[in-house]
């Protein structure tokens, strides 16, 4: 596996992520060892909390809960996904699959994350992270869910998905920073967009941005769609406290709160919430605001 390495120097203008990466090797039964970056804030014997971004993000996009959770004596994990951030972007499209997303956040899960944890996910977040939840129910306090979901294709994707992802495709030069614009409410700074087209030095880093969205199961023979199946049967039985808190303003995972609320248990008792002004990329419009939720889902939920 071909793989590339973004320089540490493109990450040199960046003044709001004051966080140091750390590496851990990687990789699943058929790849050589590629190195997954991650970060990590607040006292690192507190309650652990995991934070996943999606596509085409980074950890960056948690600069704004990551300070006041780790204020709040909490240990904040941020992983970079293979192919963003600063960890390593195999070159080829072929390269990325789902089942190796998992395989390779499984492994630095296993590495990094000790004791129980509450995970905060969104987008591409919750397509990875709730596969580990339930792959190992037993490792998690909490989860907080926002603007995601875990498809199995065995229902028609939202207009809006599907011209996203026809979008991702057909567009010469993949604007990452412009998507991540037109999925906030708020306007982002220009310091802002050129910390997300950071990790992209140039088109060939981007191939893992380019192929998520293919990689969503959006019919039912799509290769991961059992493994997602099999993935709601144990979240159908999974207890633990379970929130939502979707923005108003996506129209890409619209009404998938109530999913959640249907089927997992966790979710009976909760006060889940909707976020006003909160659009797809919500850590970016109301991220305090969100870090503030997750303070008191864990404080009114867990025993700690």
């Amino acid at each position: 596996m071909q793989v590339l390495k973004t320089p540490e120097s493109a990450f040199s203008k960046i003044v709001d992520f004051p966080y140091s990466p750390q590496y851990v090797h990687v990789t699943d039964t058929v790849s050589s060892e590629i190195a997954m970056a991650y970060y990590q804030a607040g006292p690192k014997d507190g309650h652990t909390i995991l934070l996943m971004h999606g596509e085409p993000t980074w950890a960056y996009l948690y600069r704004k809960m990551m300070p006041v959770l780790a204020d709040a004596g909490f240990n904040v994990l941020v992983p970079d996904l293979i192919g963003f951030g600063r960890s390593d972007k195999p070159k080829r499209r072929e390269d990325y699959t789902y089942a190796r997303h998992v395989i390779w956040v499984k492994e630095w899960f296993n590495q990094v994350v000790k004791g129980p944890v509450t995970l905060f996910c969104q987008d591409w977040g919750g397509l990875l992270g709730l596969r580990l939840v339930a792959d190992m129910p037993e490792r998690f306090a909490g989860v907080m869910v926002s603007n995601t979901g875990l498809p199995t294709g065995d229902q028609t994707p939202s207009d809006a998905f599907i011209k996203w992802r026809r979008f991702s495709q057909d567009v010469p030069v993949f604007p990452t920073s412009s998507i991540i614009q037109g999925a906030t409410v708020t306007e982002l700074s220009q310091q802002t967009l050129d910390a997300y087209d950071a990790p992209f030095p140039e088109e060939e880093h981007k191939a893992g941005a380019r192929i998520f969205p293919l990689l969503v199961p959006a019919s039912s023979d799509n290769p991961e769609a059992q493994a997602n199946r099999n993935a709601w049967e144990s979240l159908k039985q999974f207890g633990a406290p379970f929130m939502t808190a979707f923005g108003d303003s996506d129209p890409v995972t619209a009404g998938g709160d109530r999913i959640f609320q249907k089927l997992i248990p966790g979710c009976q008792g909760i006060e889940h919430v909707t976020i006003k002004g909160g659009g797809h990329f919500i850590q970016e419009d109301k991220g305090e605001e969100l870090a503030e939720l997750l303070k008191r889902f864990i404080k009114n939920t867990h025993s700690l």
